[in-house]
Formats: structure tokens, C-alpha cells, sequence
């Protein structure tokens, strides 16, 4: 299958020498979320692997076998976020229930990103997004008219008016693409899991292979 173009332009930007092995079997990652997913992750998790952009933590669709993180997938999060979508009443103006949030990416001080699937084609989900910080008054909610991997290269290149997130970490700074399974590695080894620098707290916690 051919790289999507989005993420294509998302790897022009973002350095992903460290990518992970991941083979996933979308078949059967859509038949347990329920739903079909868009081209542009799919892409994504294809040609990277399962990782992180910095602190920004890209979901895989199920439990992958890296020790600590089995539990951190779409379809272990998805009750969470949409009970919180539920409580807060959502997007400002849209009538949308807790049942169309699919939820893709989290981090970055506690940021959520998710879709909303009001398309029968999910390639025309918009990515909604929760912010942890916010202006008073102002909803923590929010909706972009884009996908997933545009809205991070969107975010990464500061070309929405205003950040996205609750968070400025990556606004305007590309992040560093590392998948889990190195930074297991780098953990073992004594390294920090996204710089691959010296920990200074190694050896007072030292963390082995399971």
C-alpha cells in the first residue's frame, strides 16, 4: 500500500528514524472498534509503527505487547472520553452524542484528541479535540475540519490561527517521532525513552526486561 499523502508531508517535518514493526491486522482491529477507519491513520500506524510524537501519544487501535502500555489503545479509552464529551455536552453547536467520539490521541499535559464520526466515510471525520487548559469562559471542546495526521502537521507548523491544545509544546515545534518498542529499549538501557540521552536516575531506577 502507498504512503498516504498527508503523512507523506507529516514526515517532512517530523524525524521517524526510530519506527516501530507493527503489522496490524486492520481487518480485525475494525471489526472490535466497531467501525472502519480513516486512510490517513492507517497509513500512519503502517509506516511508523506504534509511538509518540514527543509527548503526544498516538493510540493504536488495540493492545500491543510492550510491557506497561498494553492497556493504552482506542478501544481501552474510547468509554473515558466519551463519558467526559457526555458530561461537558460536547462541541459548542454540535449535536453529535458521546457514541460518534472515536478517540486517536492523547498527552501533552493531558490533552485528548479524538474524531467525530458524523460521515459514513471516516475519511471525512473531522479530529475534535479536549483541551486541559482554557480560557475562562471558553469551552474545552473543540473541532477541526481536518484529519488526524493534518492536524498534526497543522499544529507542528502553527497554521491553525490559534494552538490547538491545551498545551504549546508542539505549536510550532516538530516533534520527534519514537516508537514504543524503542523507548522500552532505551528505559532498559538507562536512556531517556524520547531523547535517547543519559538518565541521571538509572541506576536509582533501574527498570529490566519482562
Amino acid at each position: 500500500m502507498s504512503v498516504h499523502p498527508d503523512v507523506e508531508d507529516l514526515l517532512r517535518i517530523v524525524p521517524a528514524e526510530n519506527r516501530g514493526e507493527e503489522r496490524i491486522d486492520w481487518r480485525a482491529a475494525e471489526a472490535a472498534l466497531g467501525t472502519r477507519l480513516p486512510s490517513d491513520y492507517m497509513s500512519f500506524m503502517d509506516t511508523c509503527g506504534v509511538g509518540d510524537i514527543a509527548e503526544l501519544v498516538i493510540l493504536p487501535p488495540l493492545s500491543i505487547d510492550v510491557p506497561h502500555l498494553s492497556d493504552c489503545h482506542i478501544g481501552s479509552v474510547s468509554e473515558g472520553l466519551r463519558w467526559v464529551w457526555e458530561e461537558e455536552g460536547g462541541v459548542p453547536g454540535v449535536s453529535a452524542g458521546p457514541e460518534a467520539v472515536l478517540p486517536w490521541g492523547t498527552g501533552c499535559n493531558a490533552n485528548e484528541m479524538a474524531w467525530l464520526m458524523t460521515d459514513a466515510d471516516p475519511n471525512k471525520w473531522p479530529v475534535v479535540a479536549w483541551r486541559r487548559q482554557v480560557s475562562y469562559g471558553e469551552s474545552r471542546w473543540a473541532i477541526f475540519d481536518c484529519g488526524m495526521v493534518k492536524f498534526l502537521t497543522r499544529m507542528m507548523l502553527a497554521e491553525f490561527d490559534e494552538c490547538p491544545l491545551g498545551d504549546a509544546s508542539l505549536w510550532g515545534r516538530p516533534g520527534v517521532f519514537v516508537s514504543w518498542r524503542e523507548q522500552r529499549r532505551r528505559l532498559v538501557a538507562g536512556l531517556d525513552p524520547l531523547t535517547g540521552e543519559p538518565n541521571p536516575y538509572a541506576e536509582m531506577f533501574p527498570i529490566f526486561d519482562e
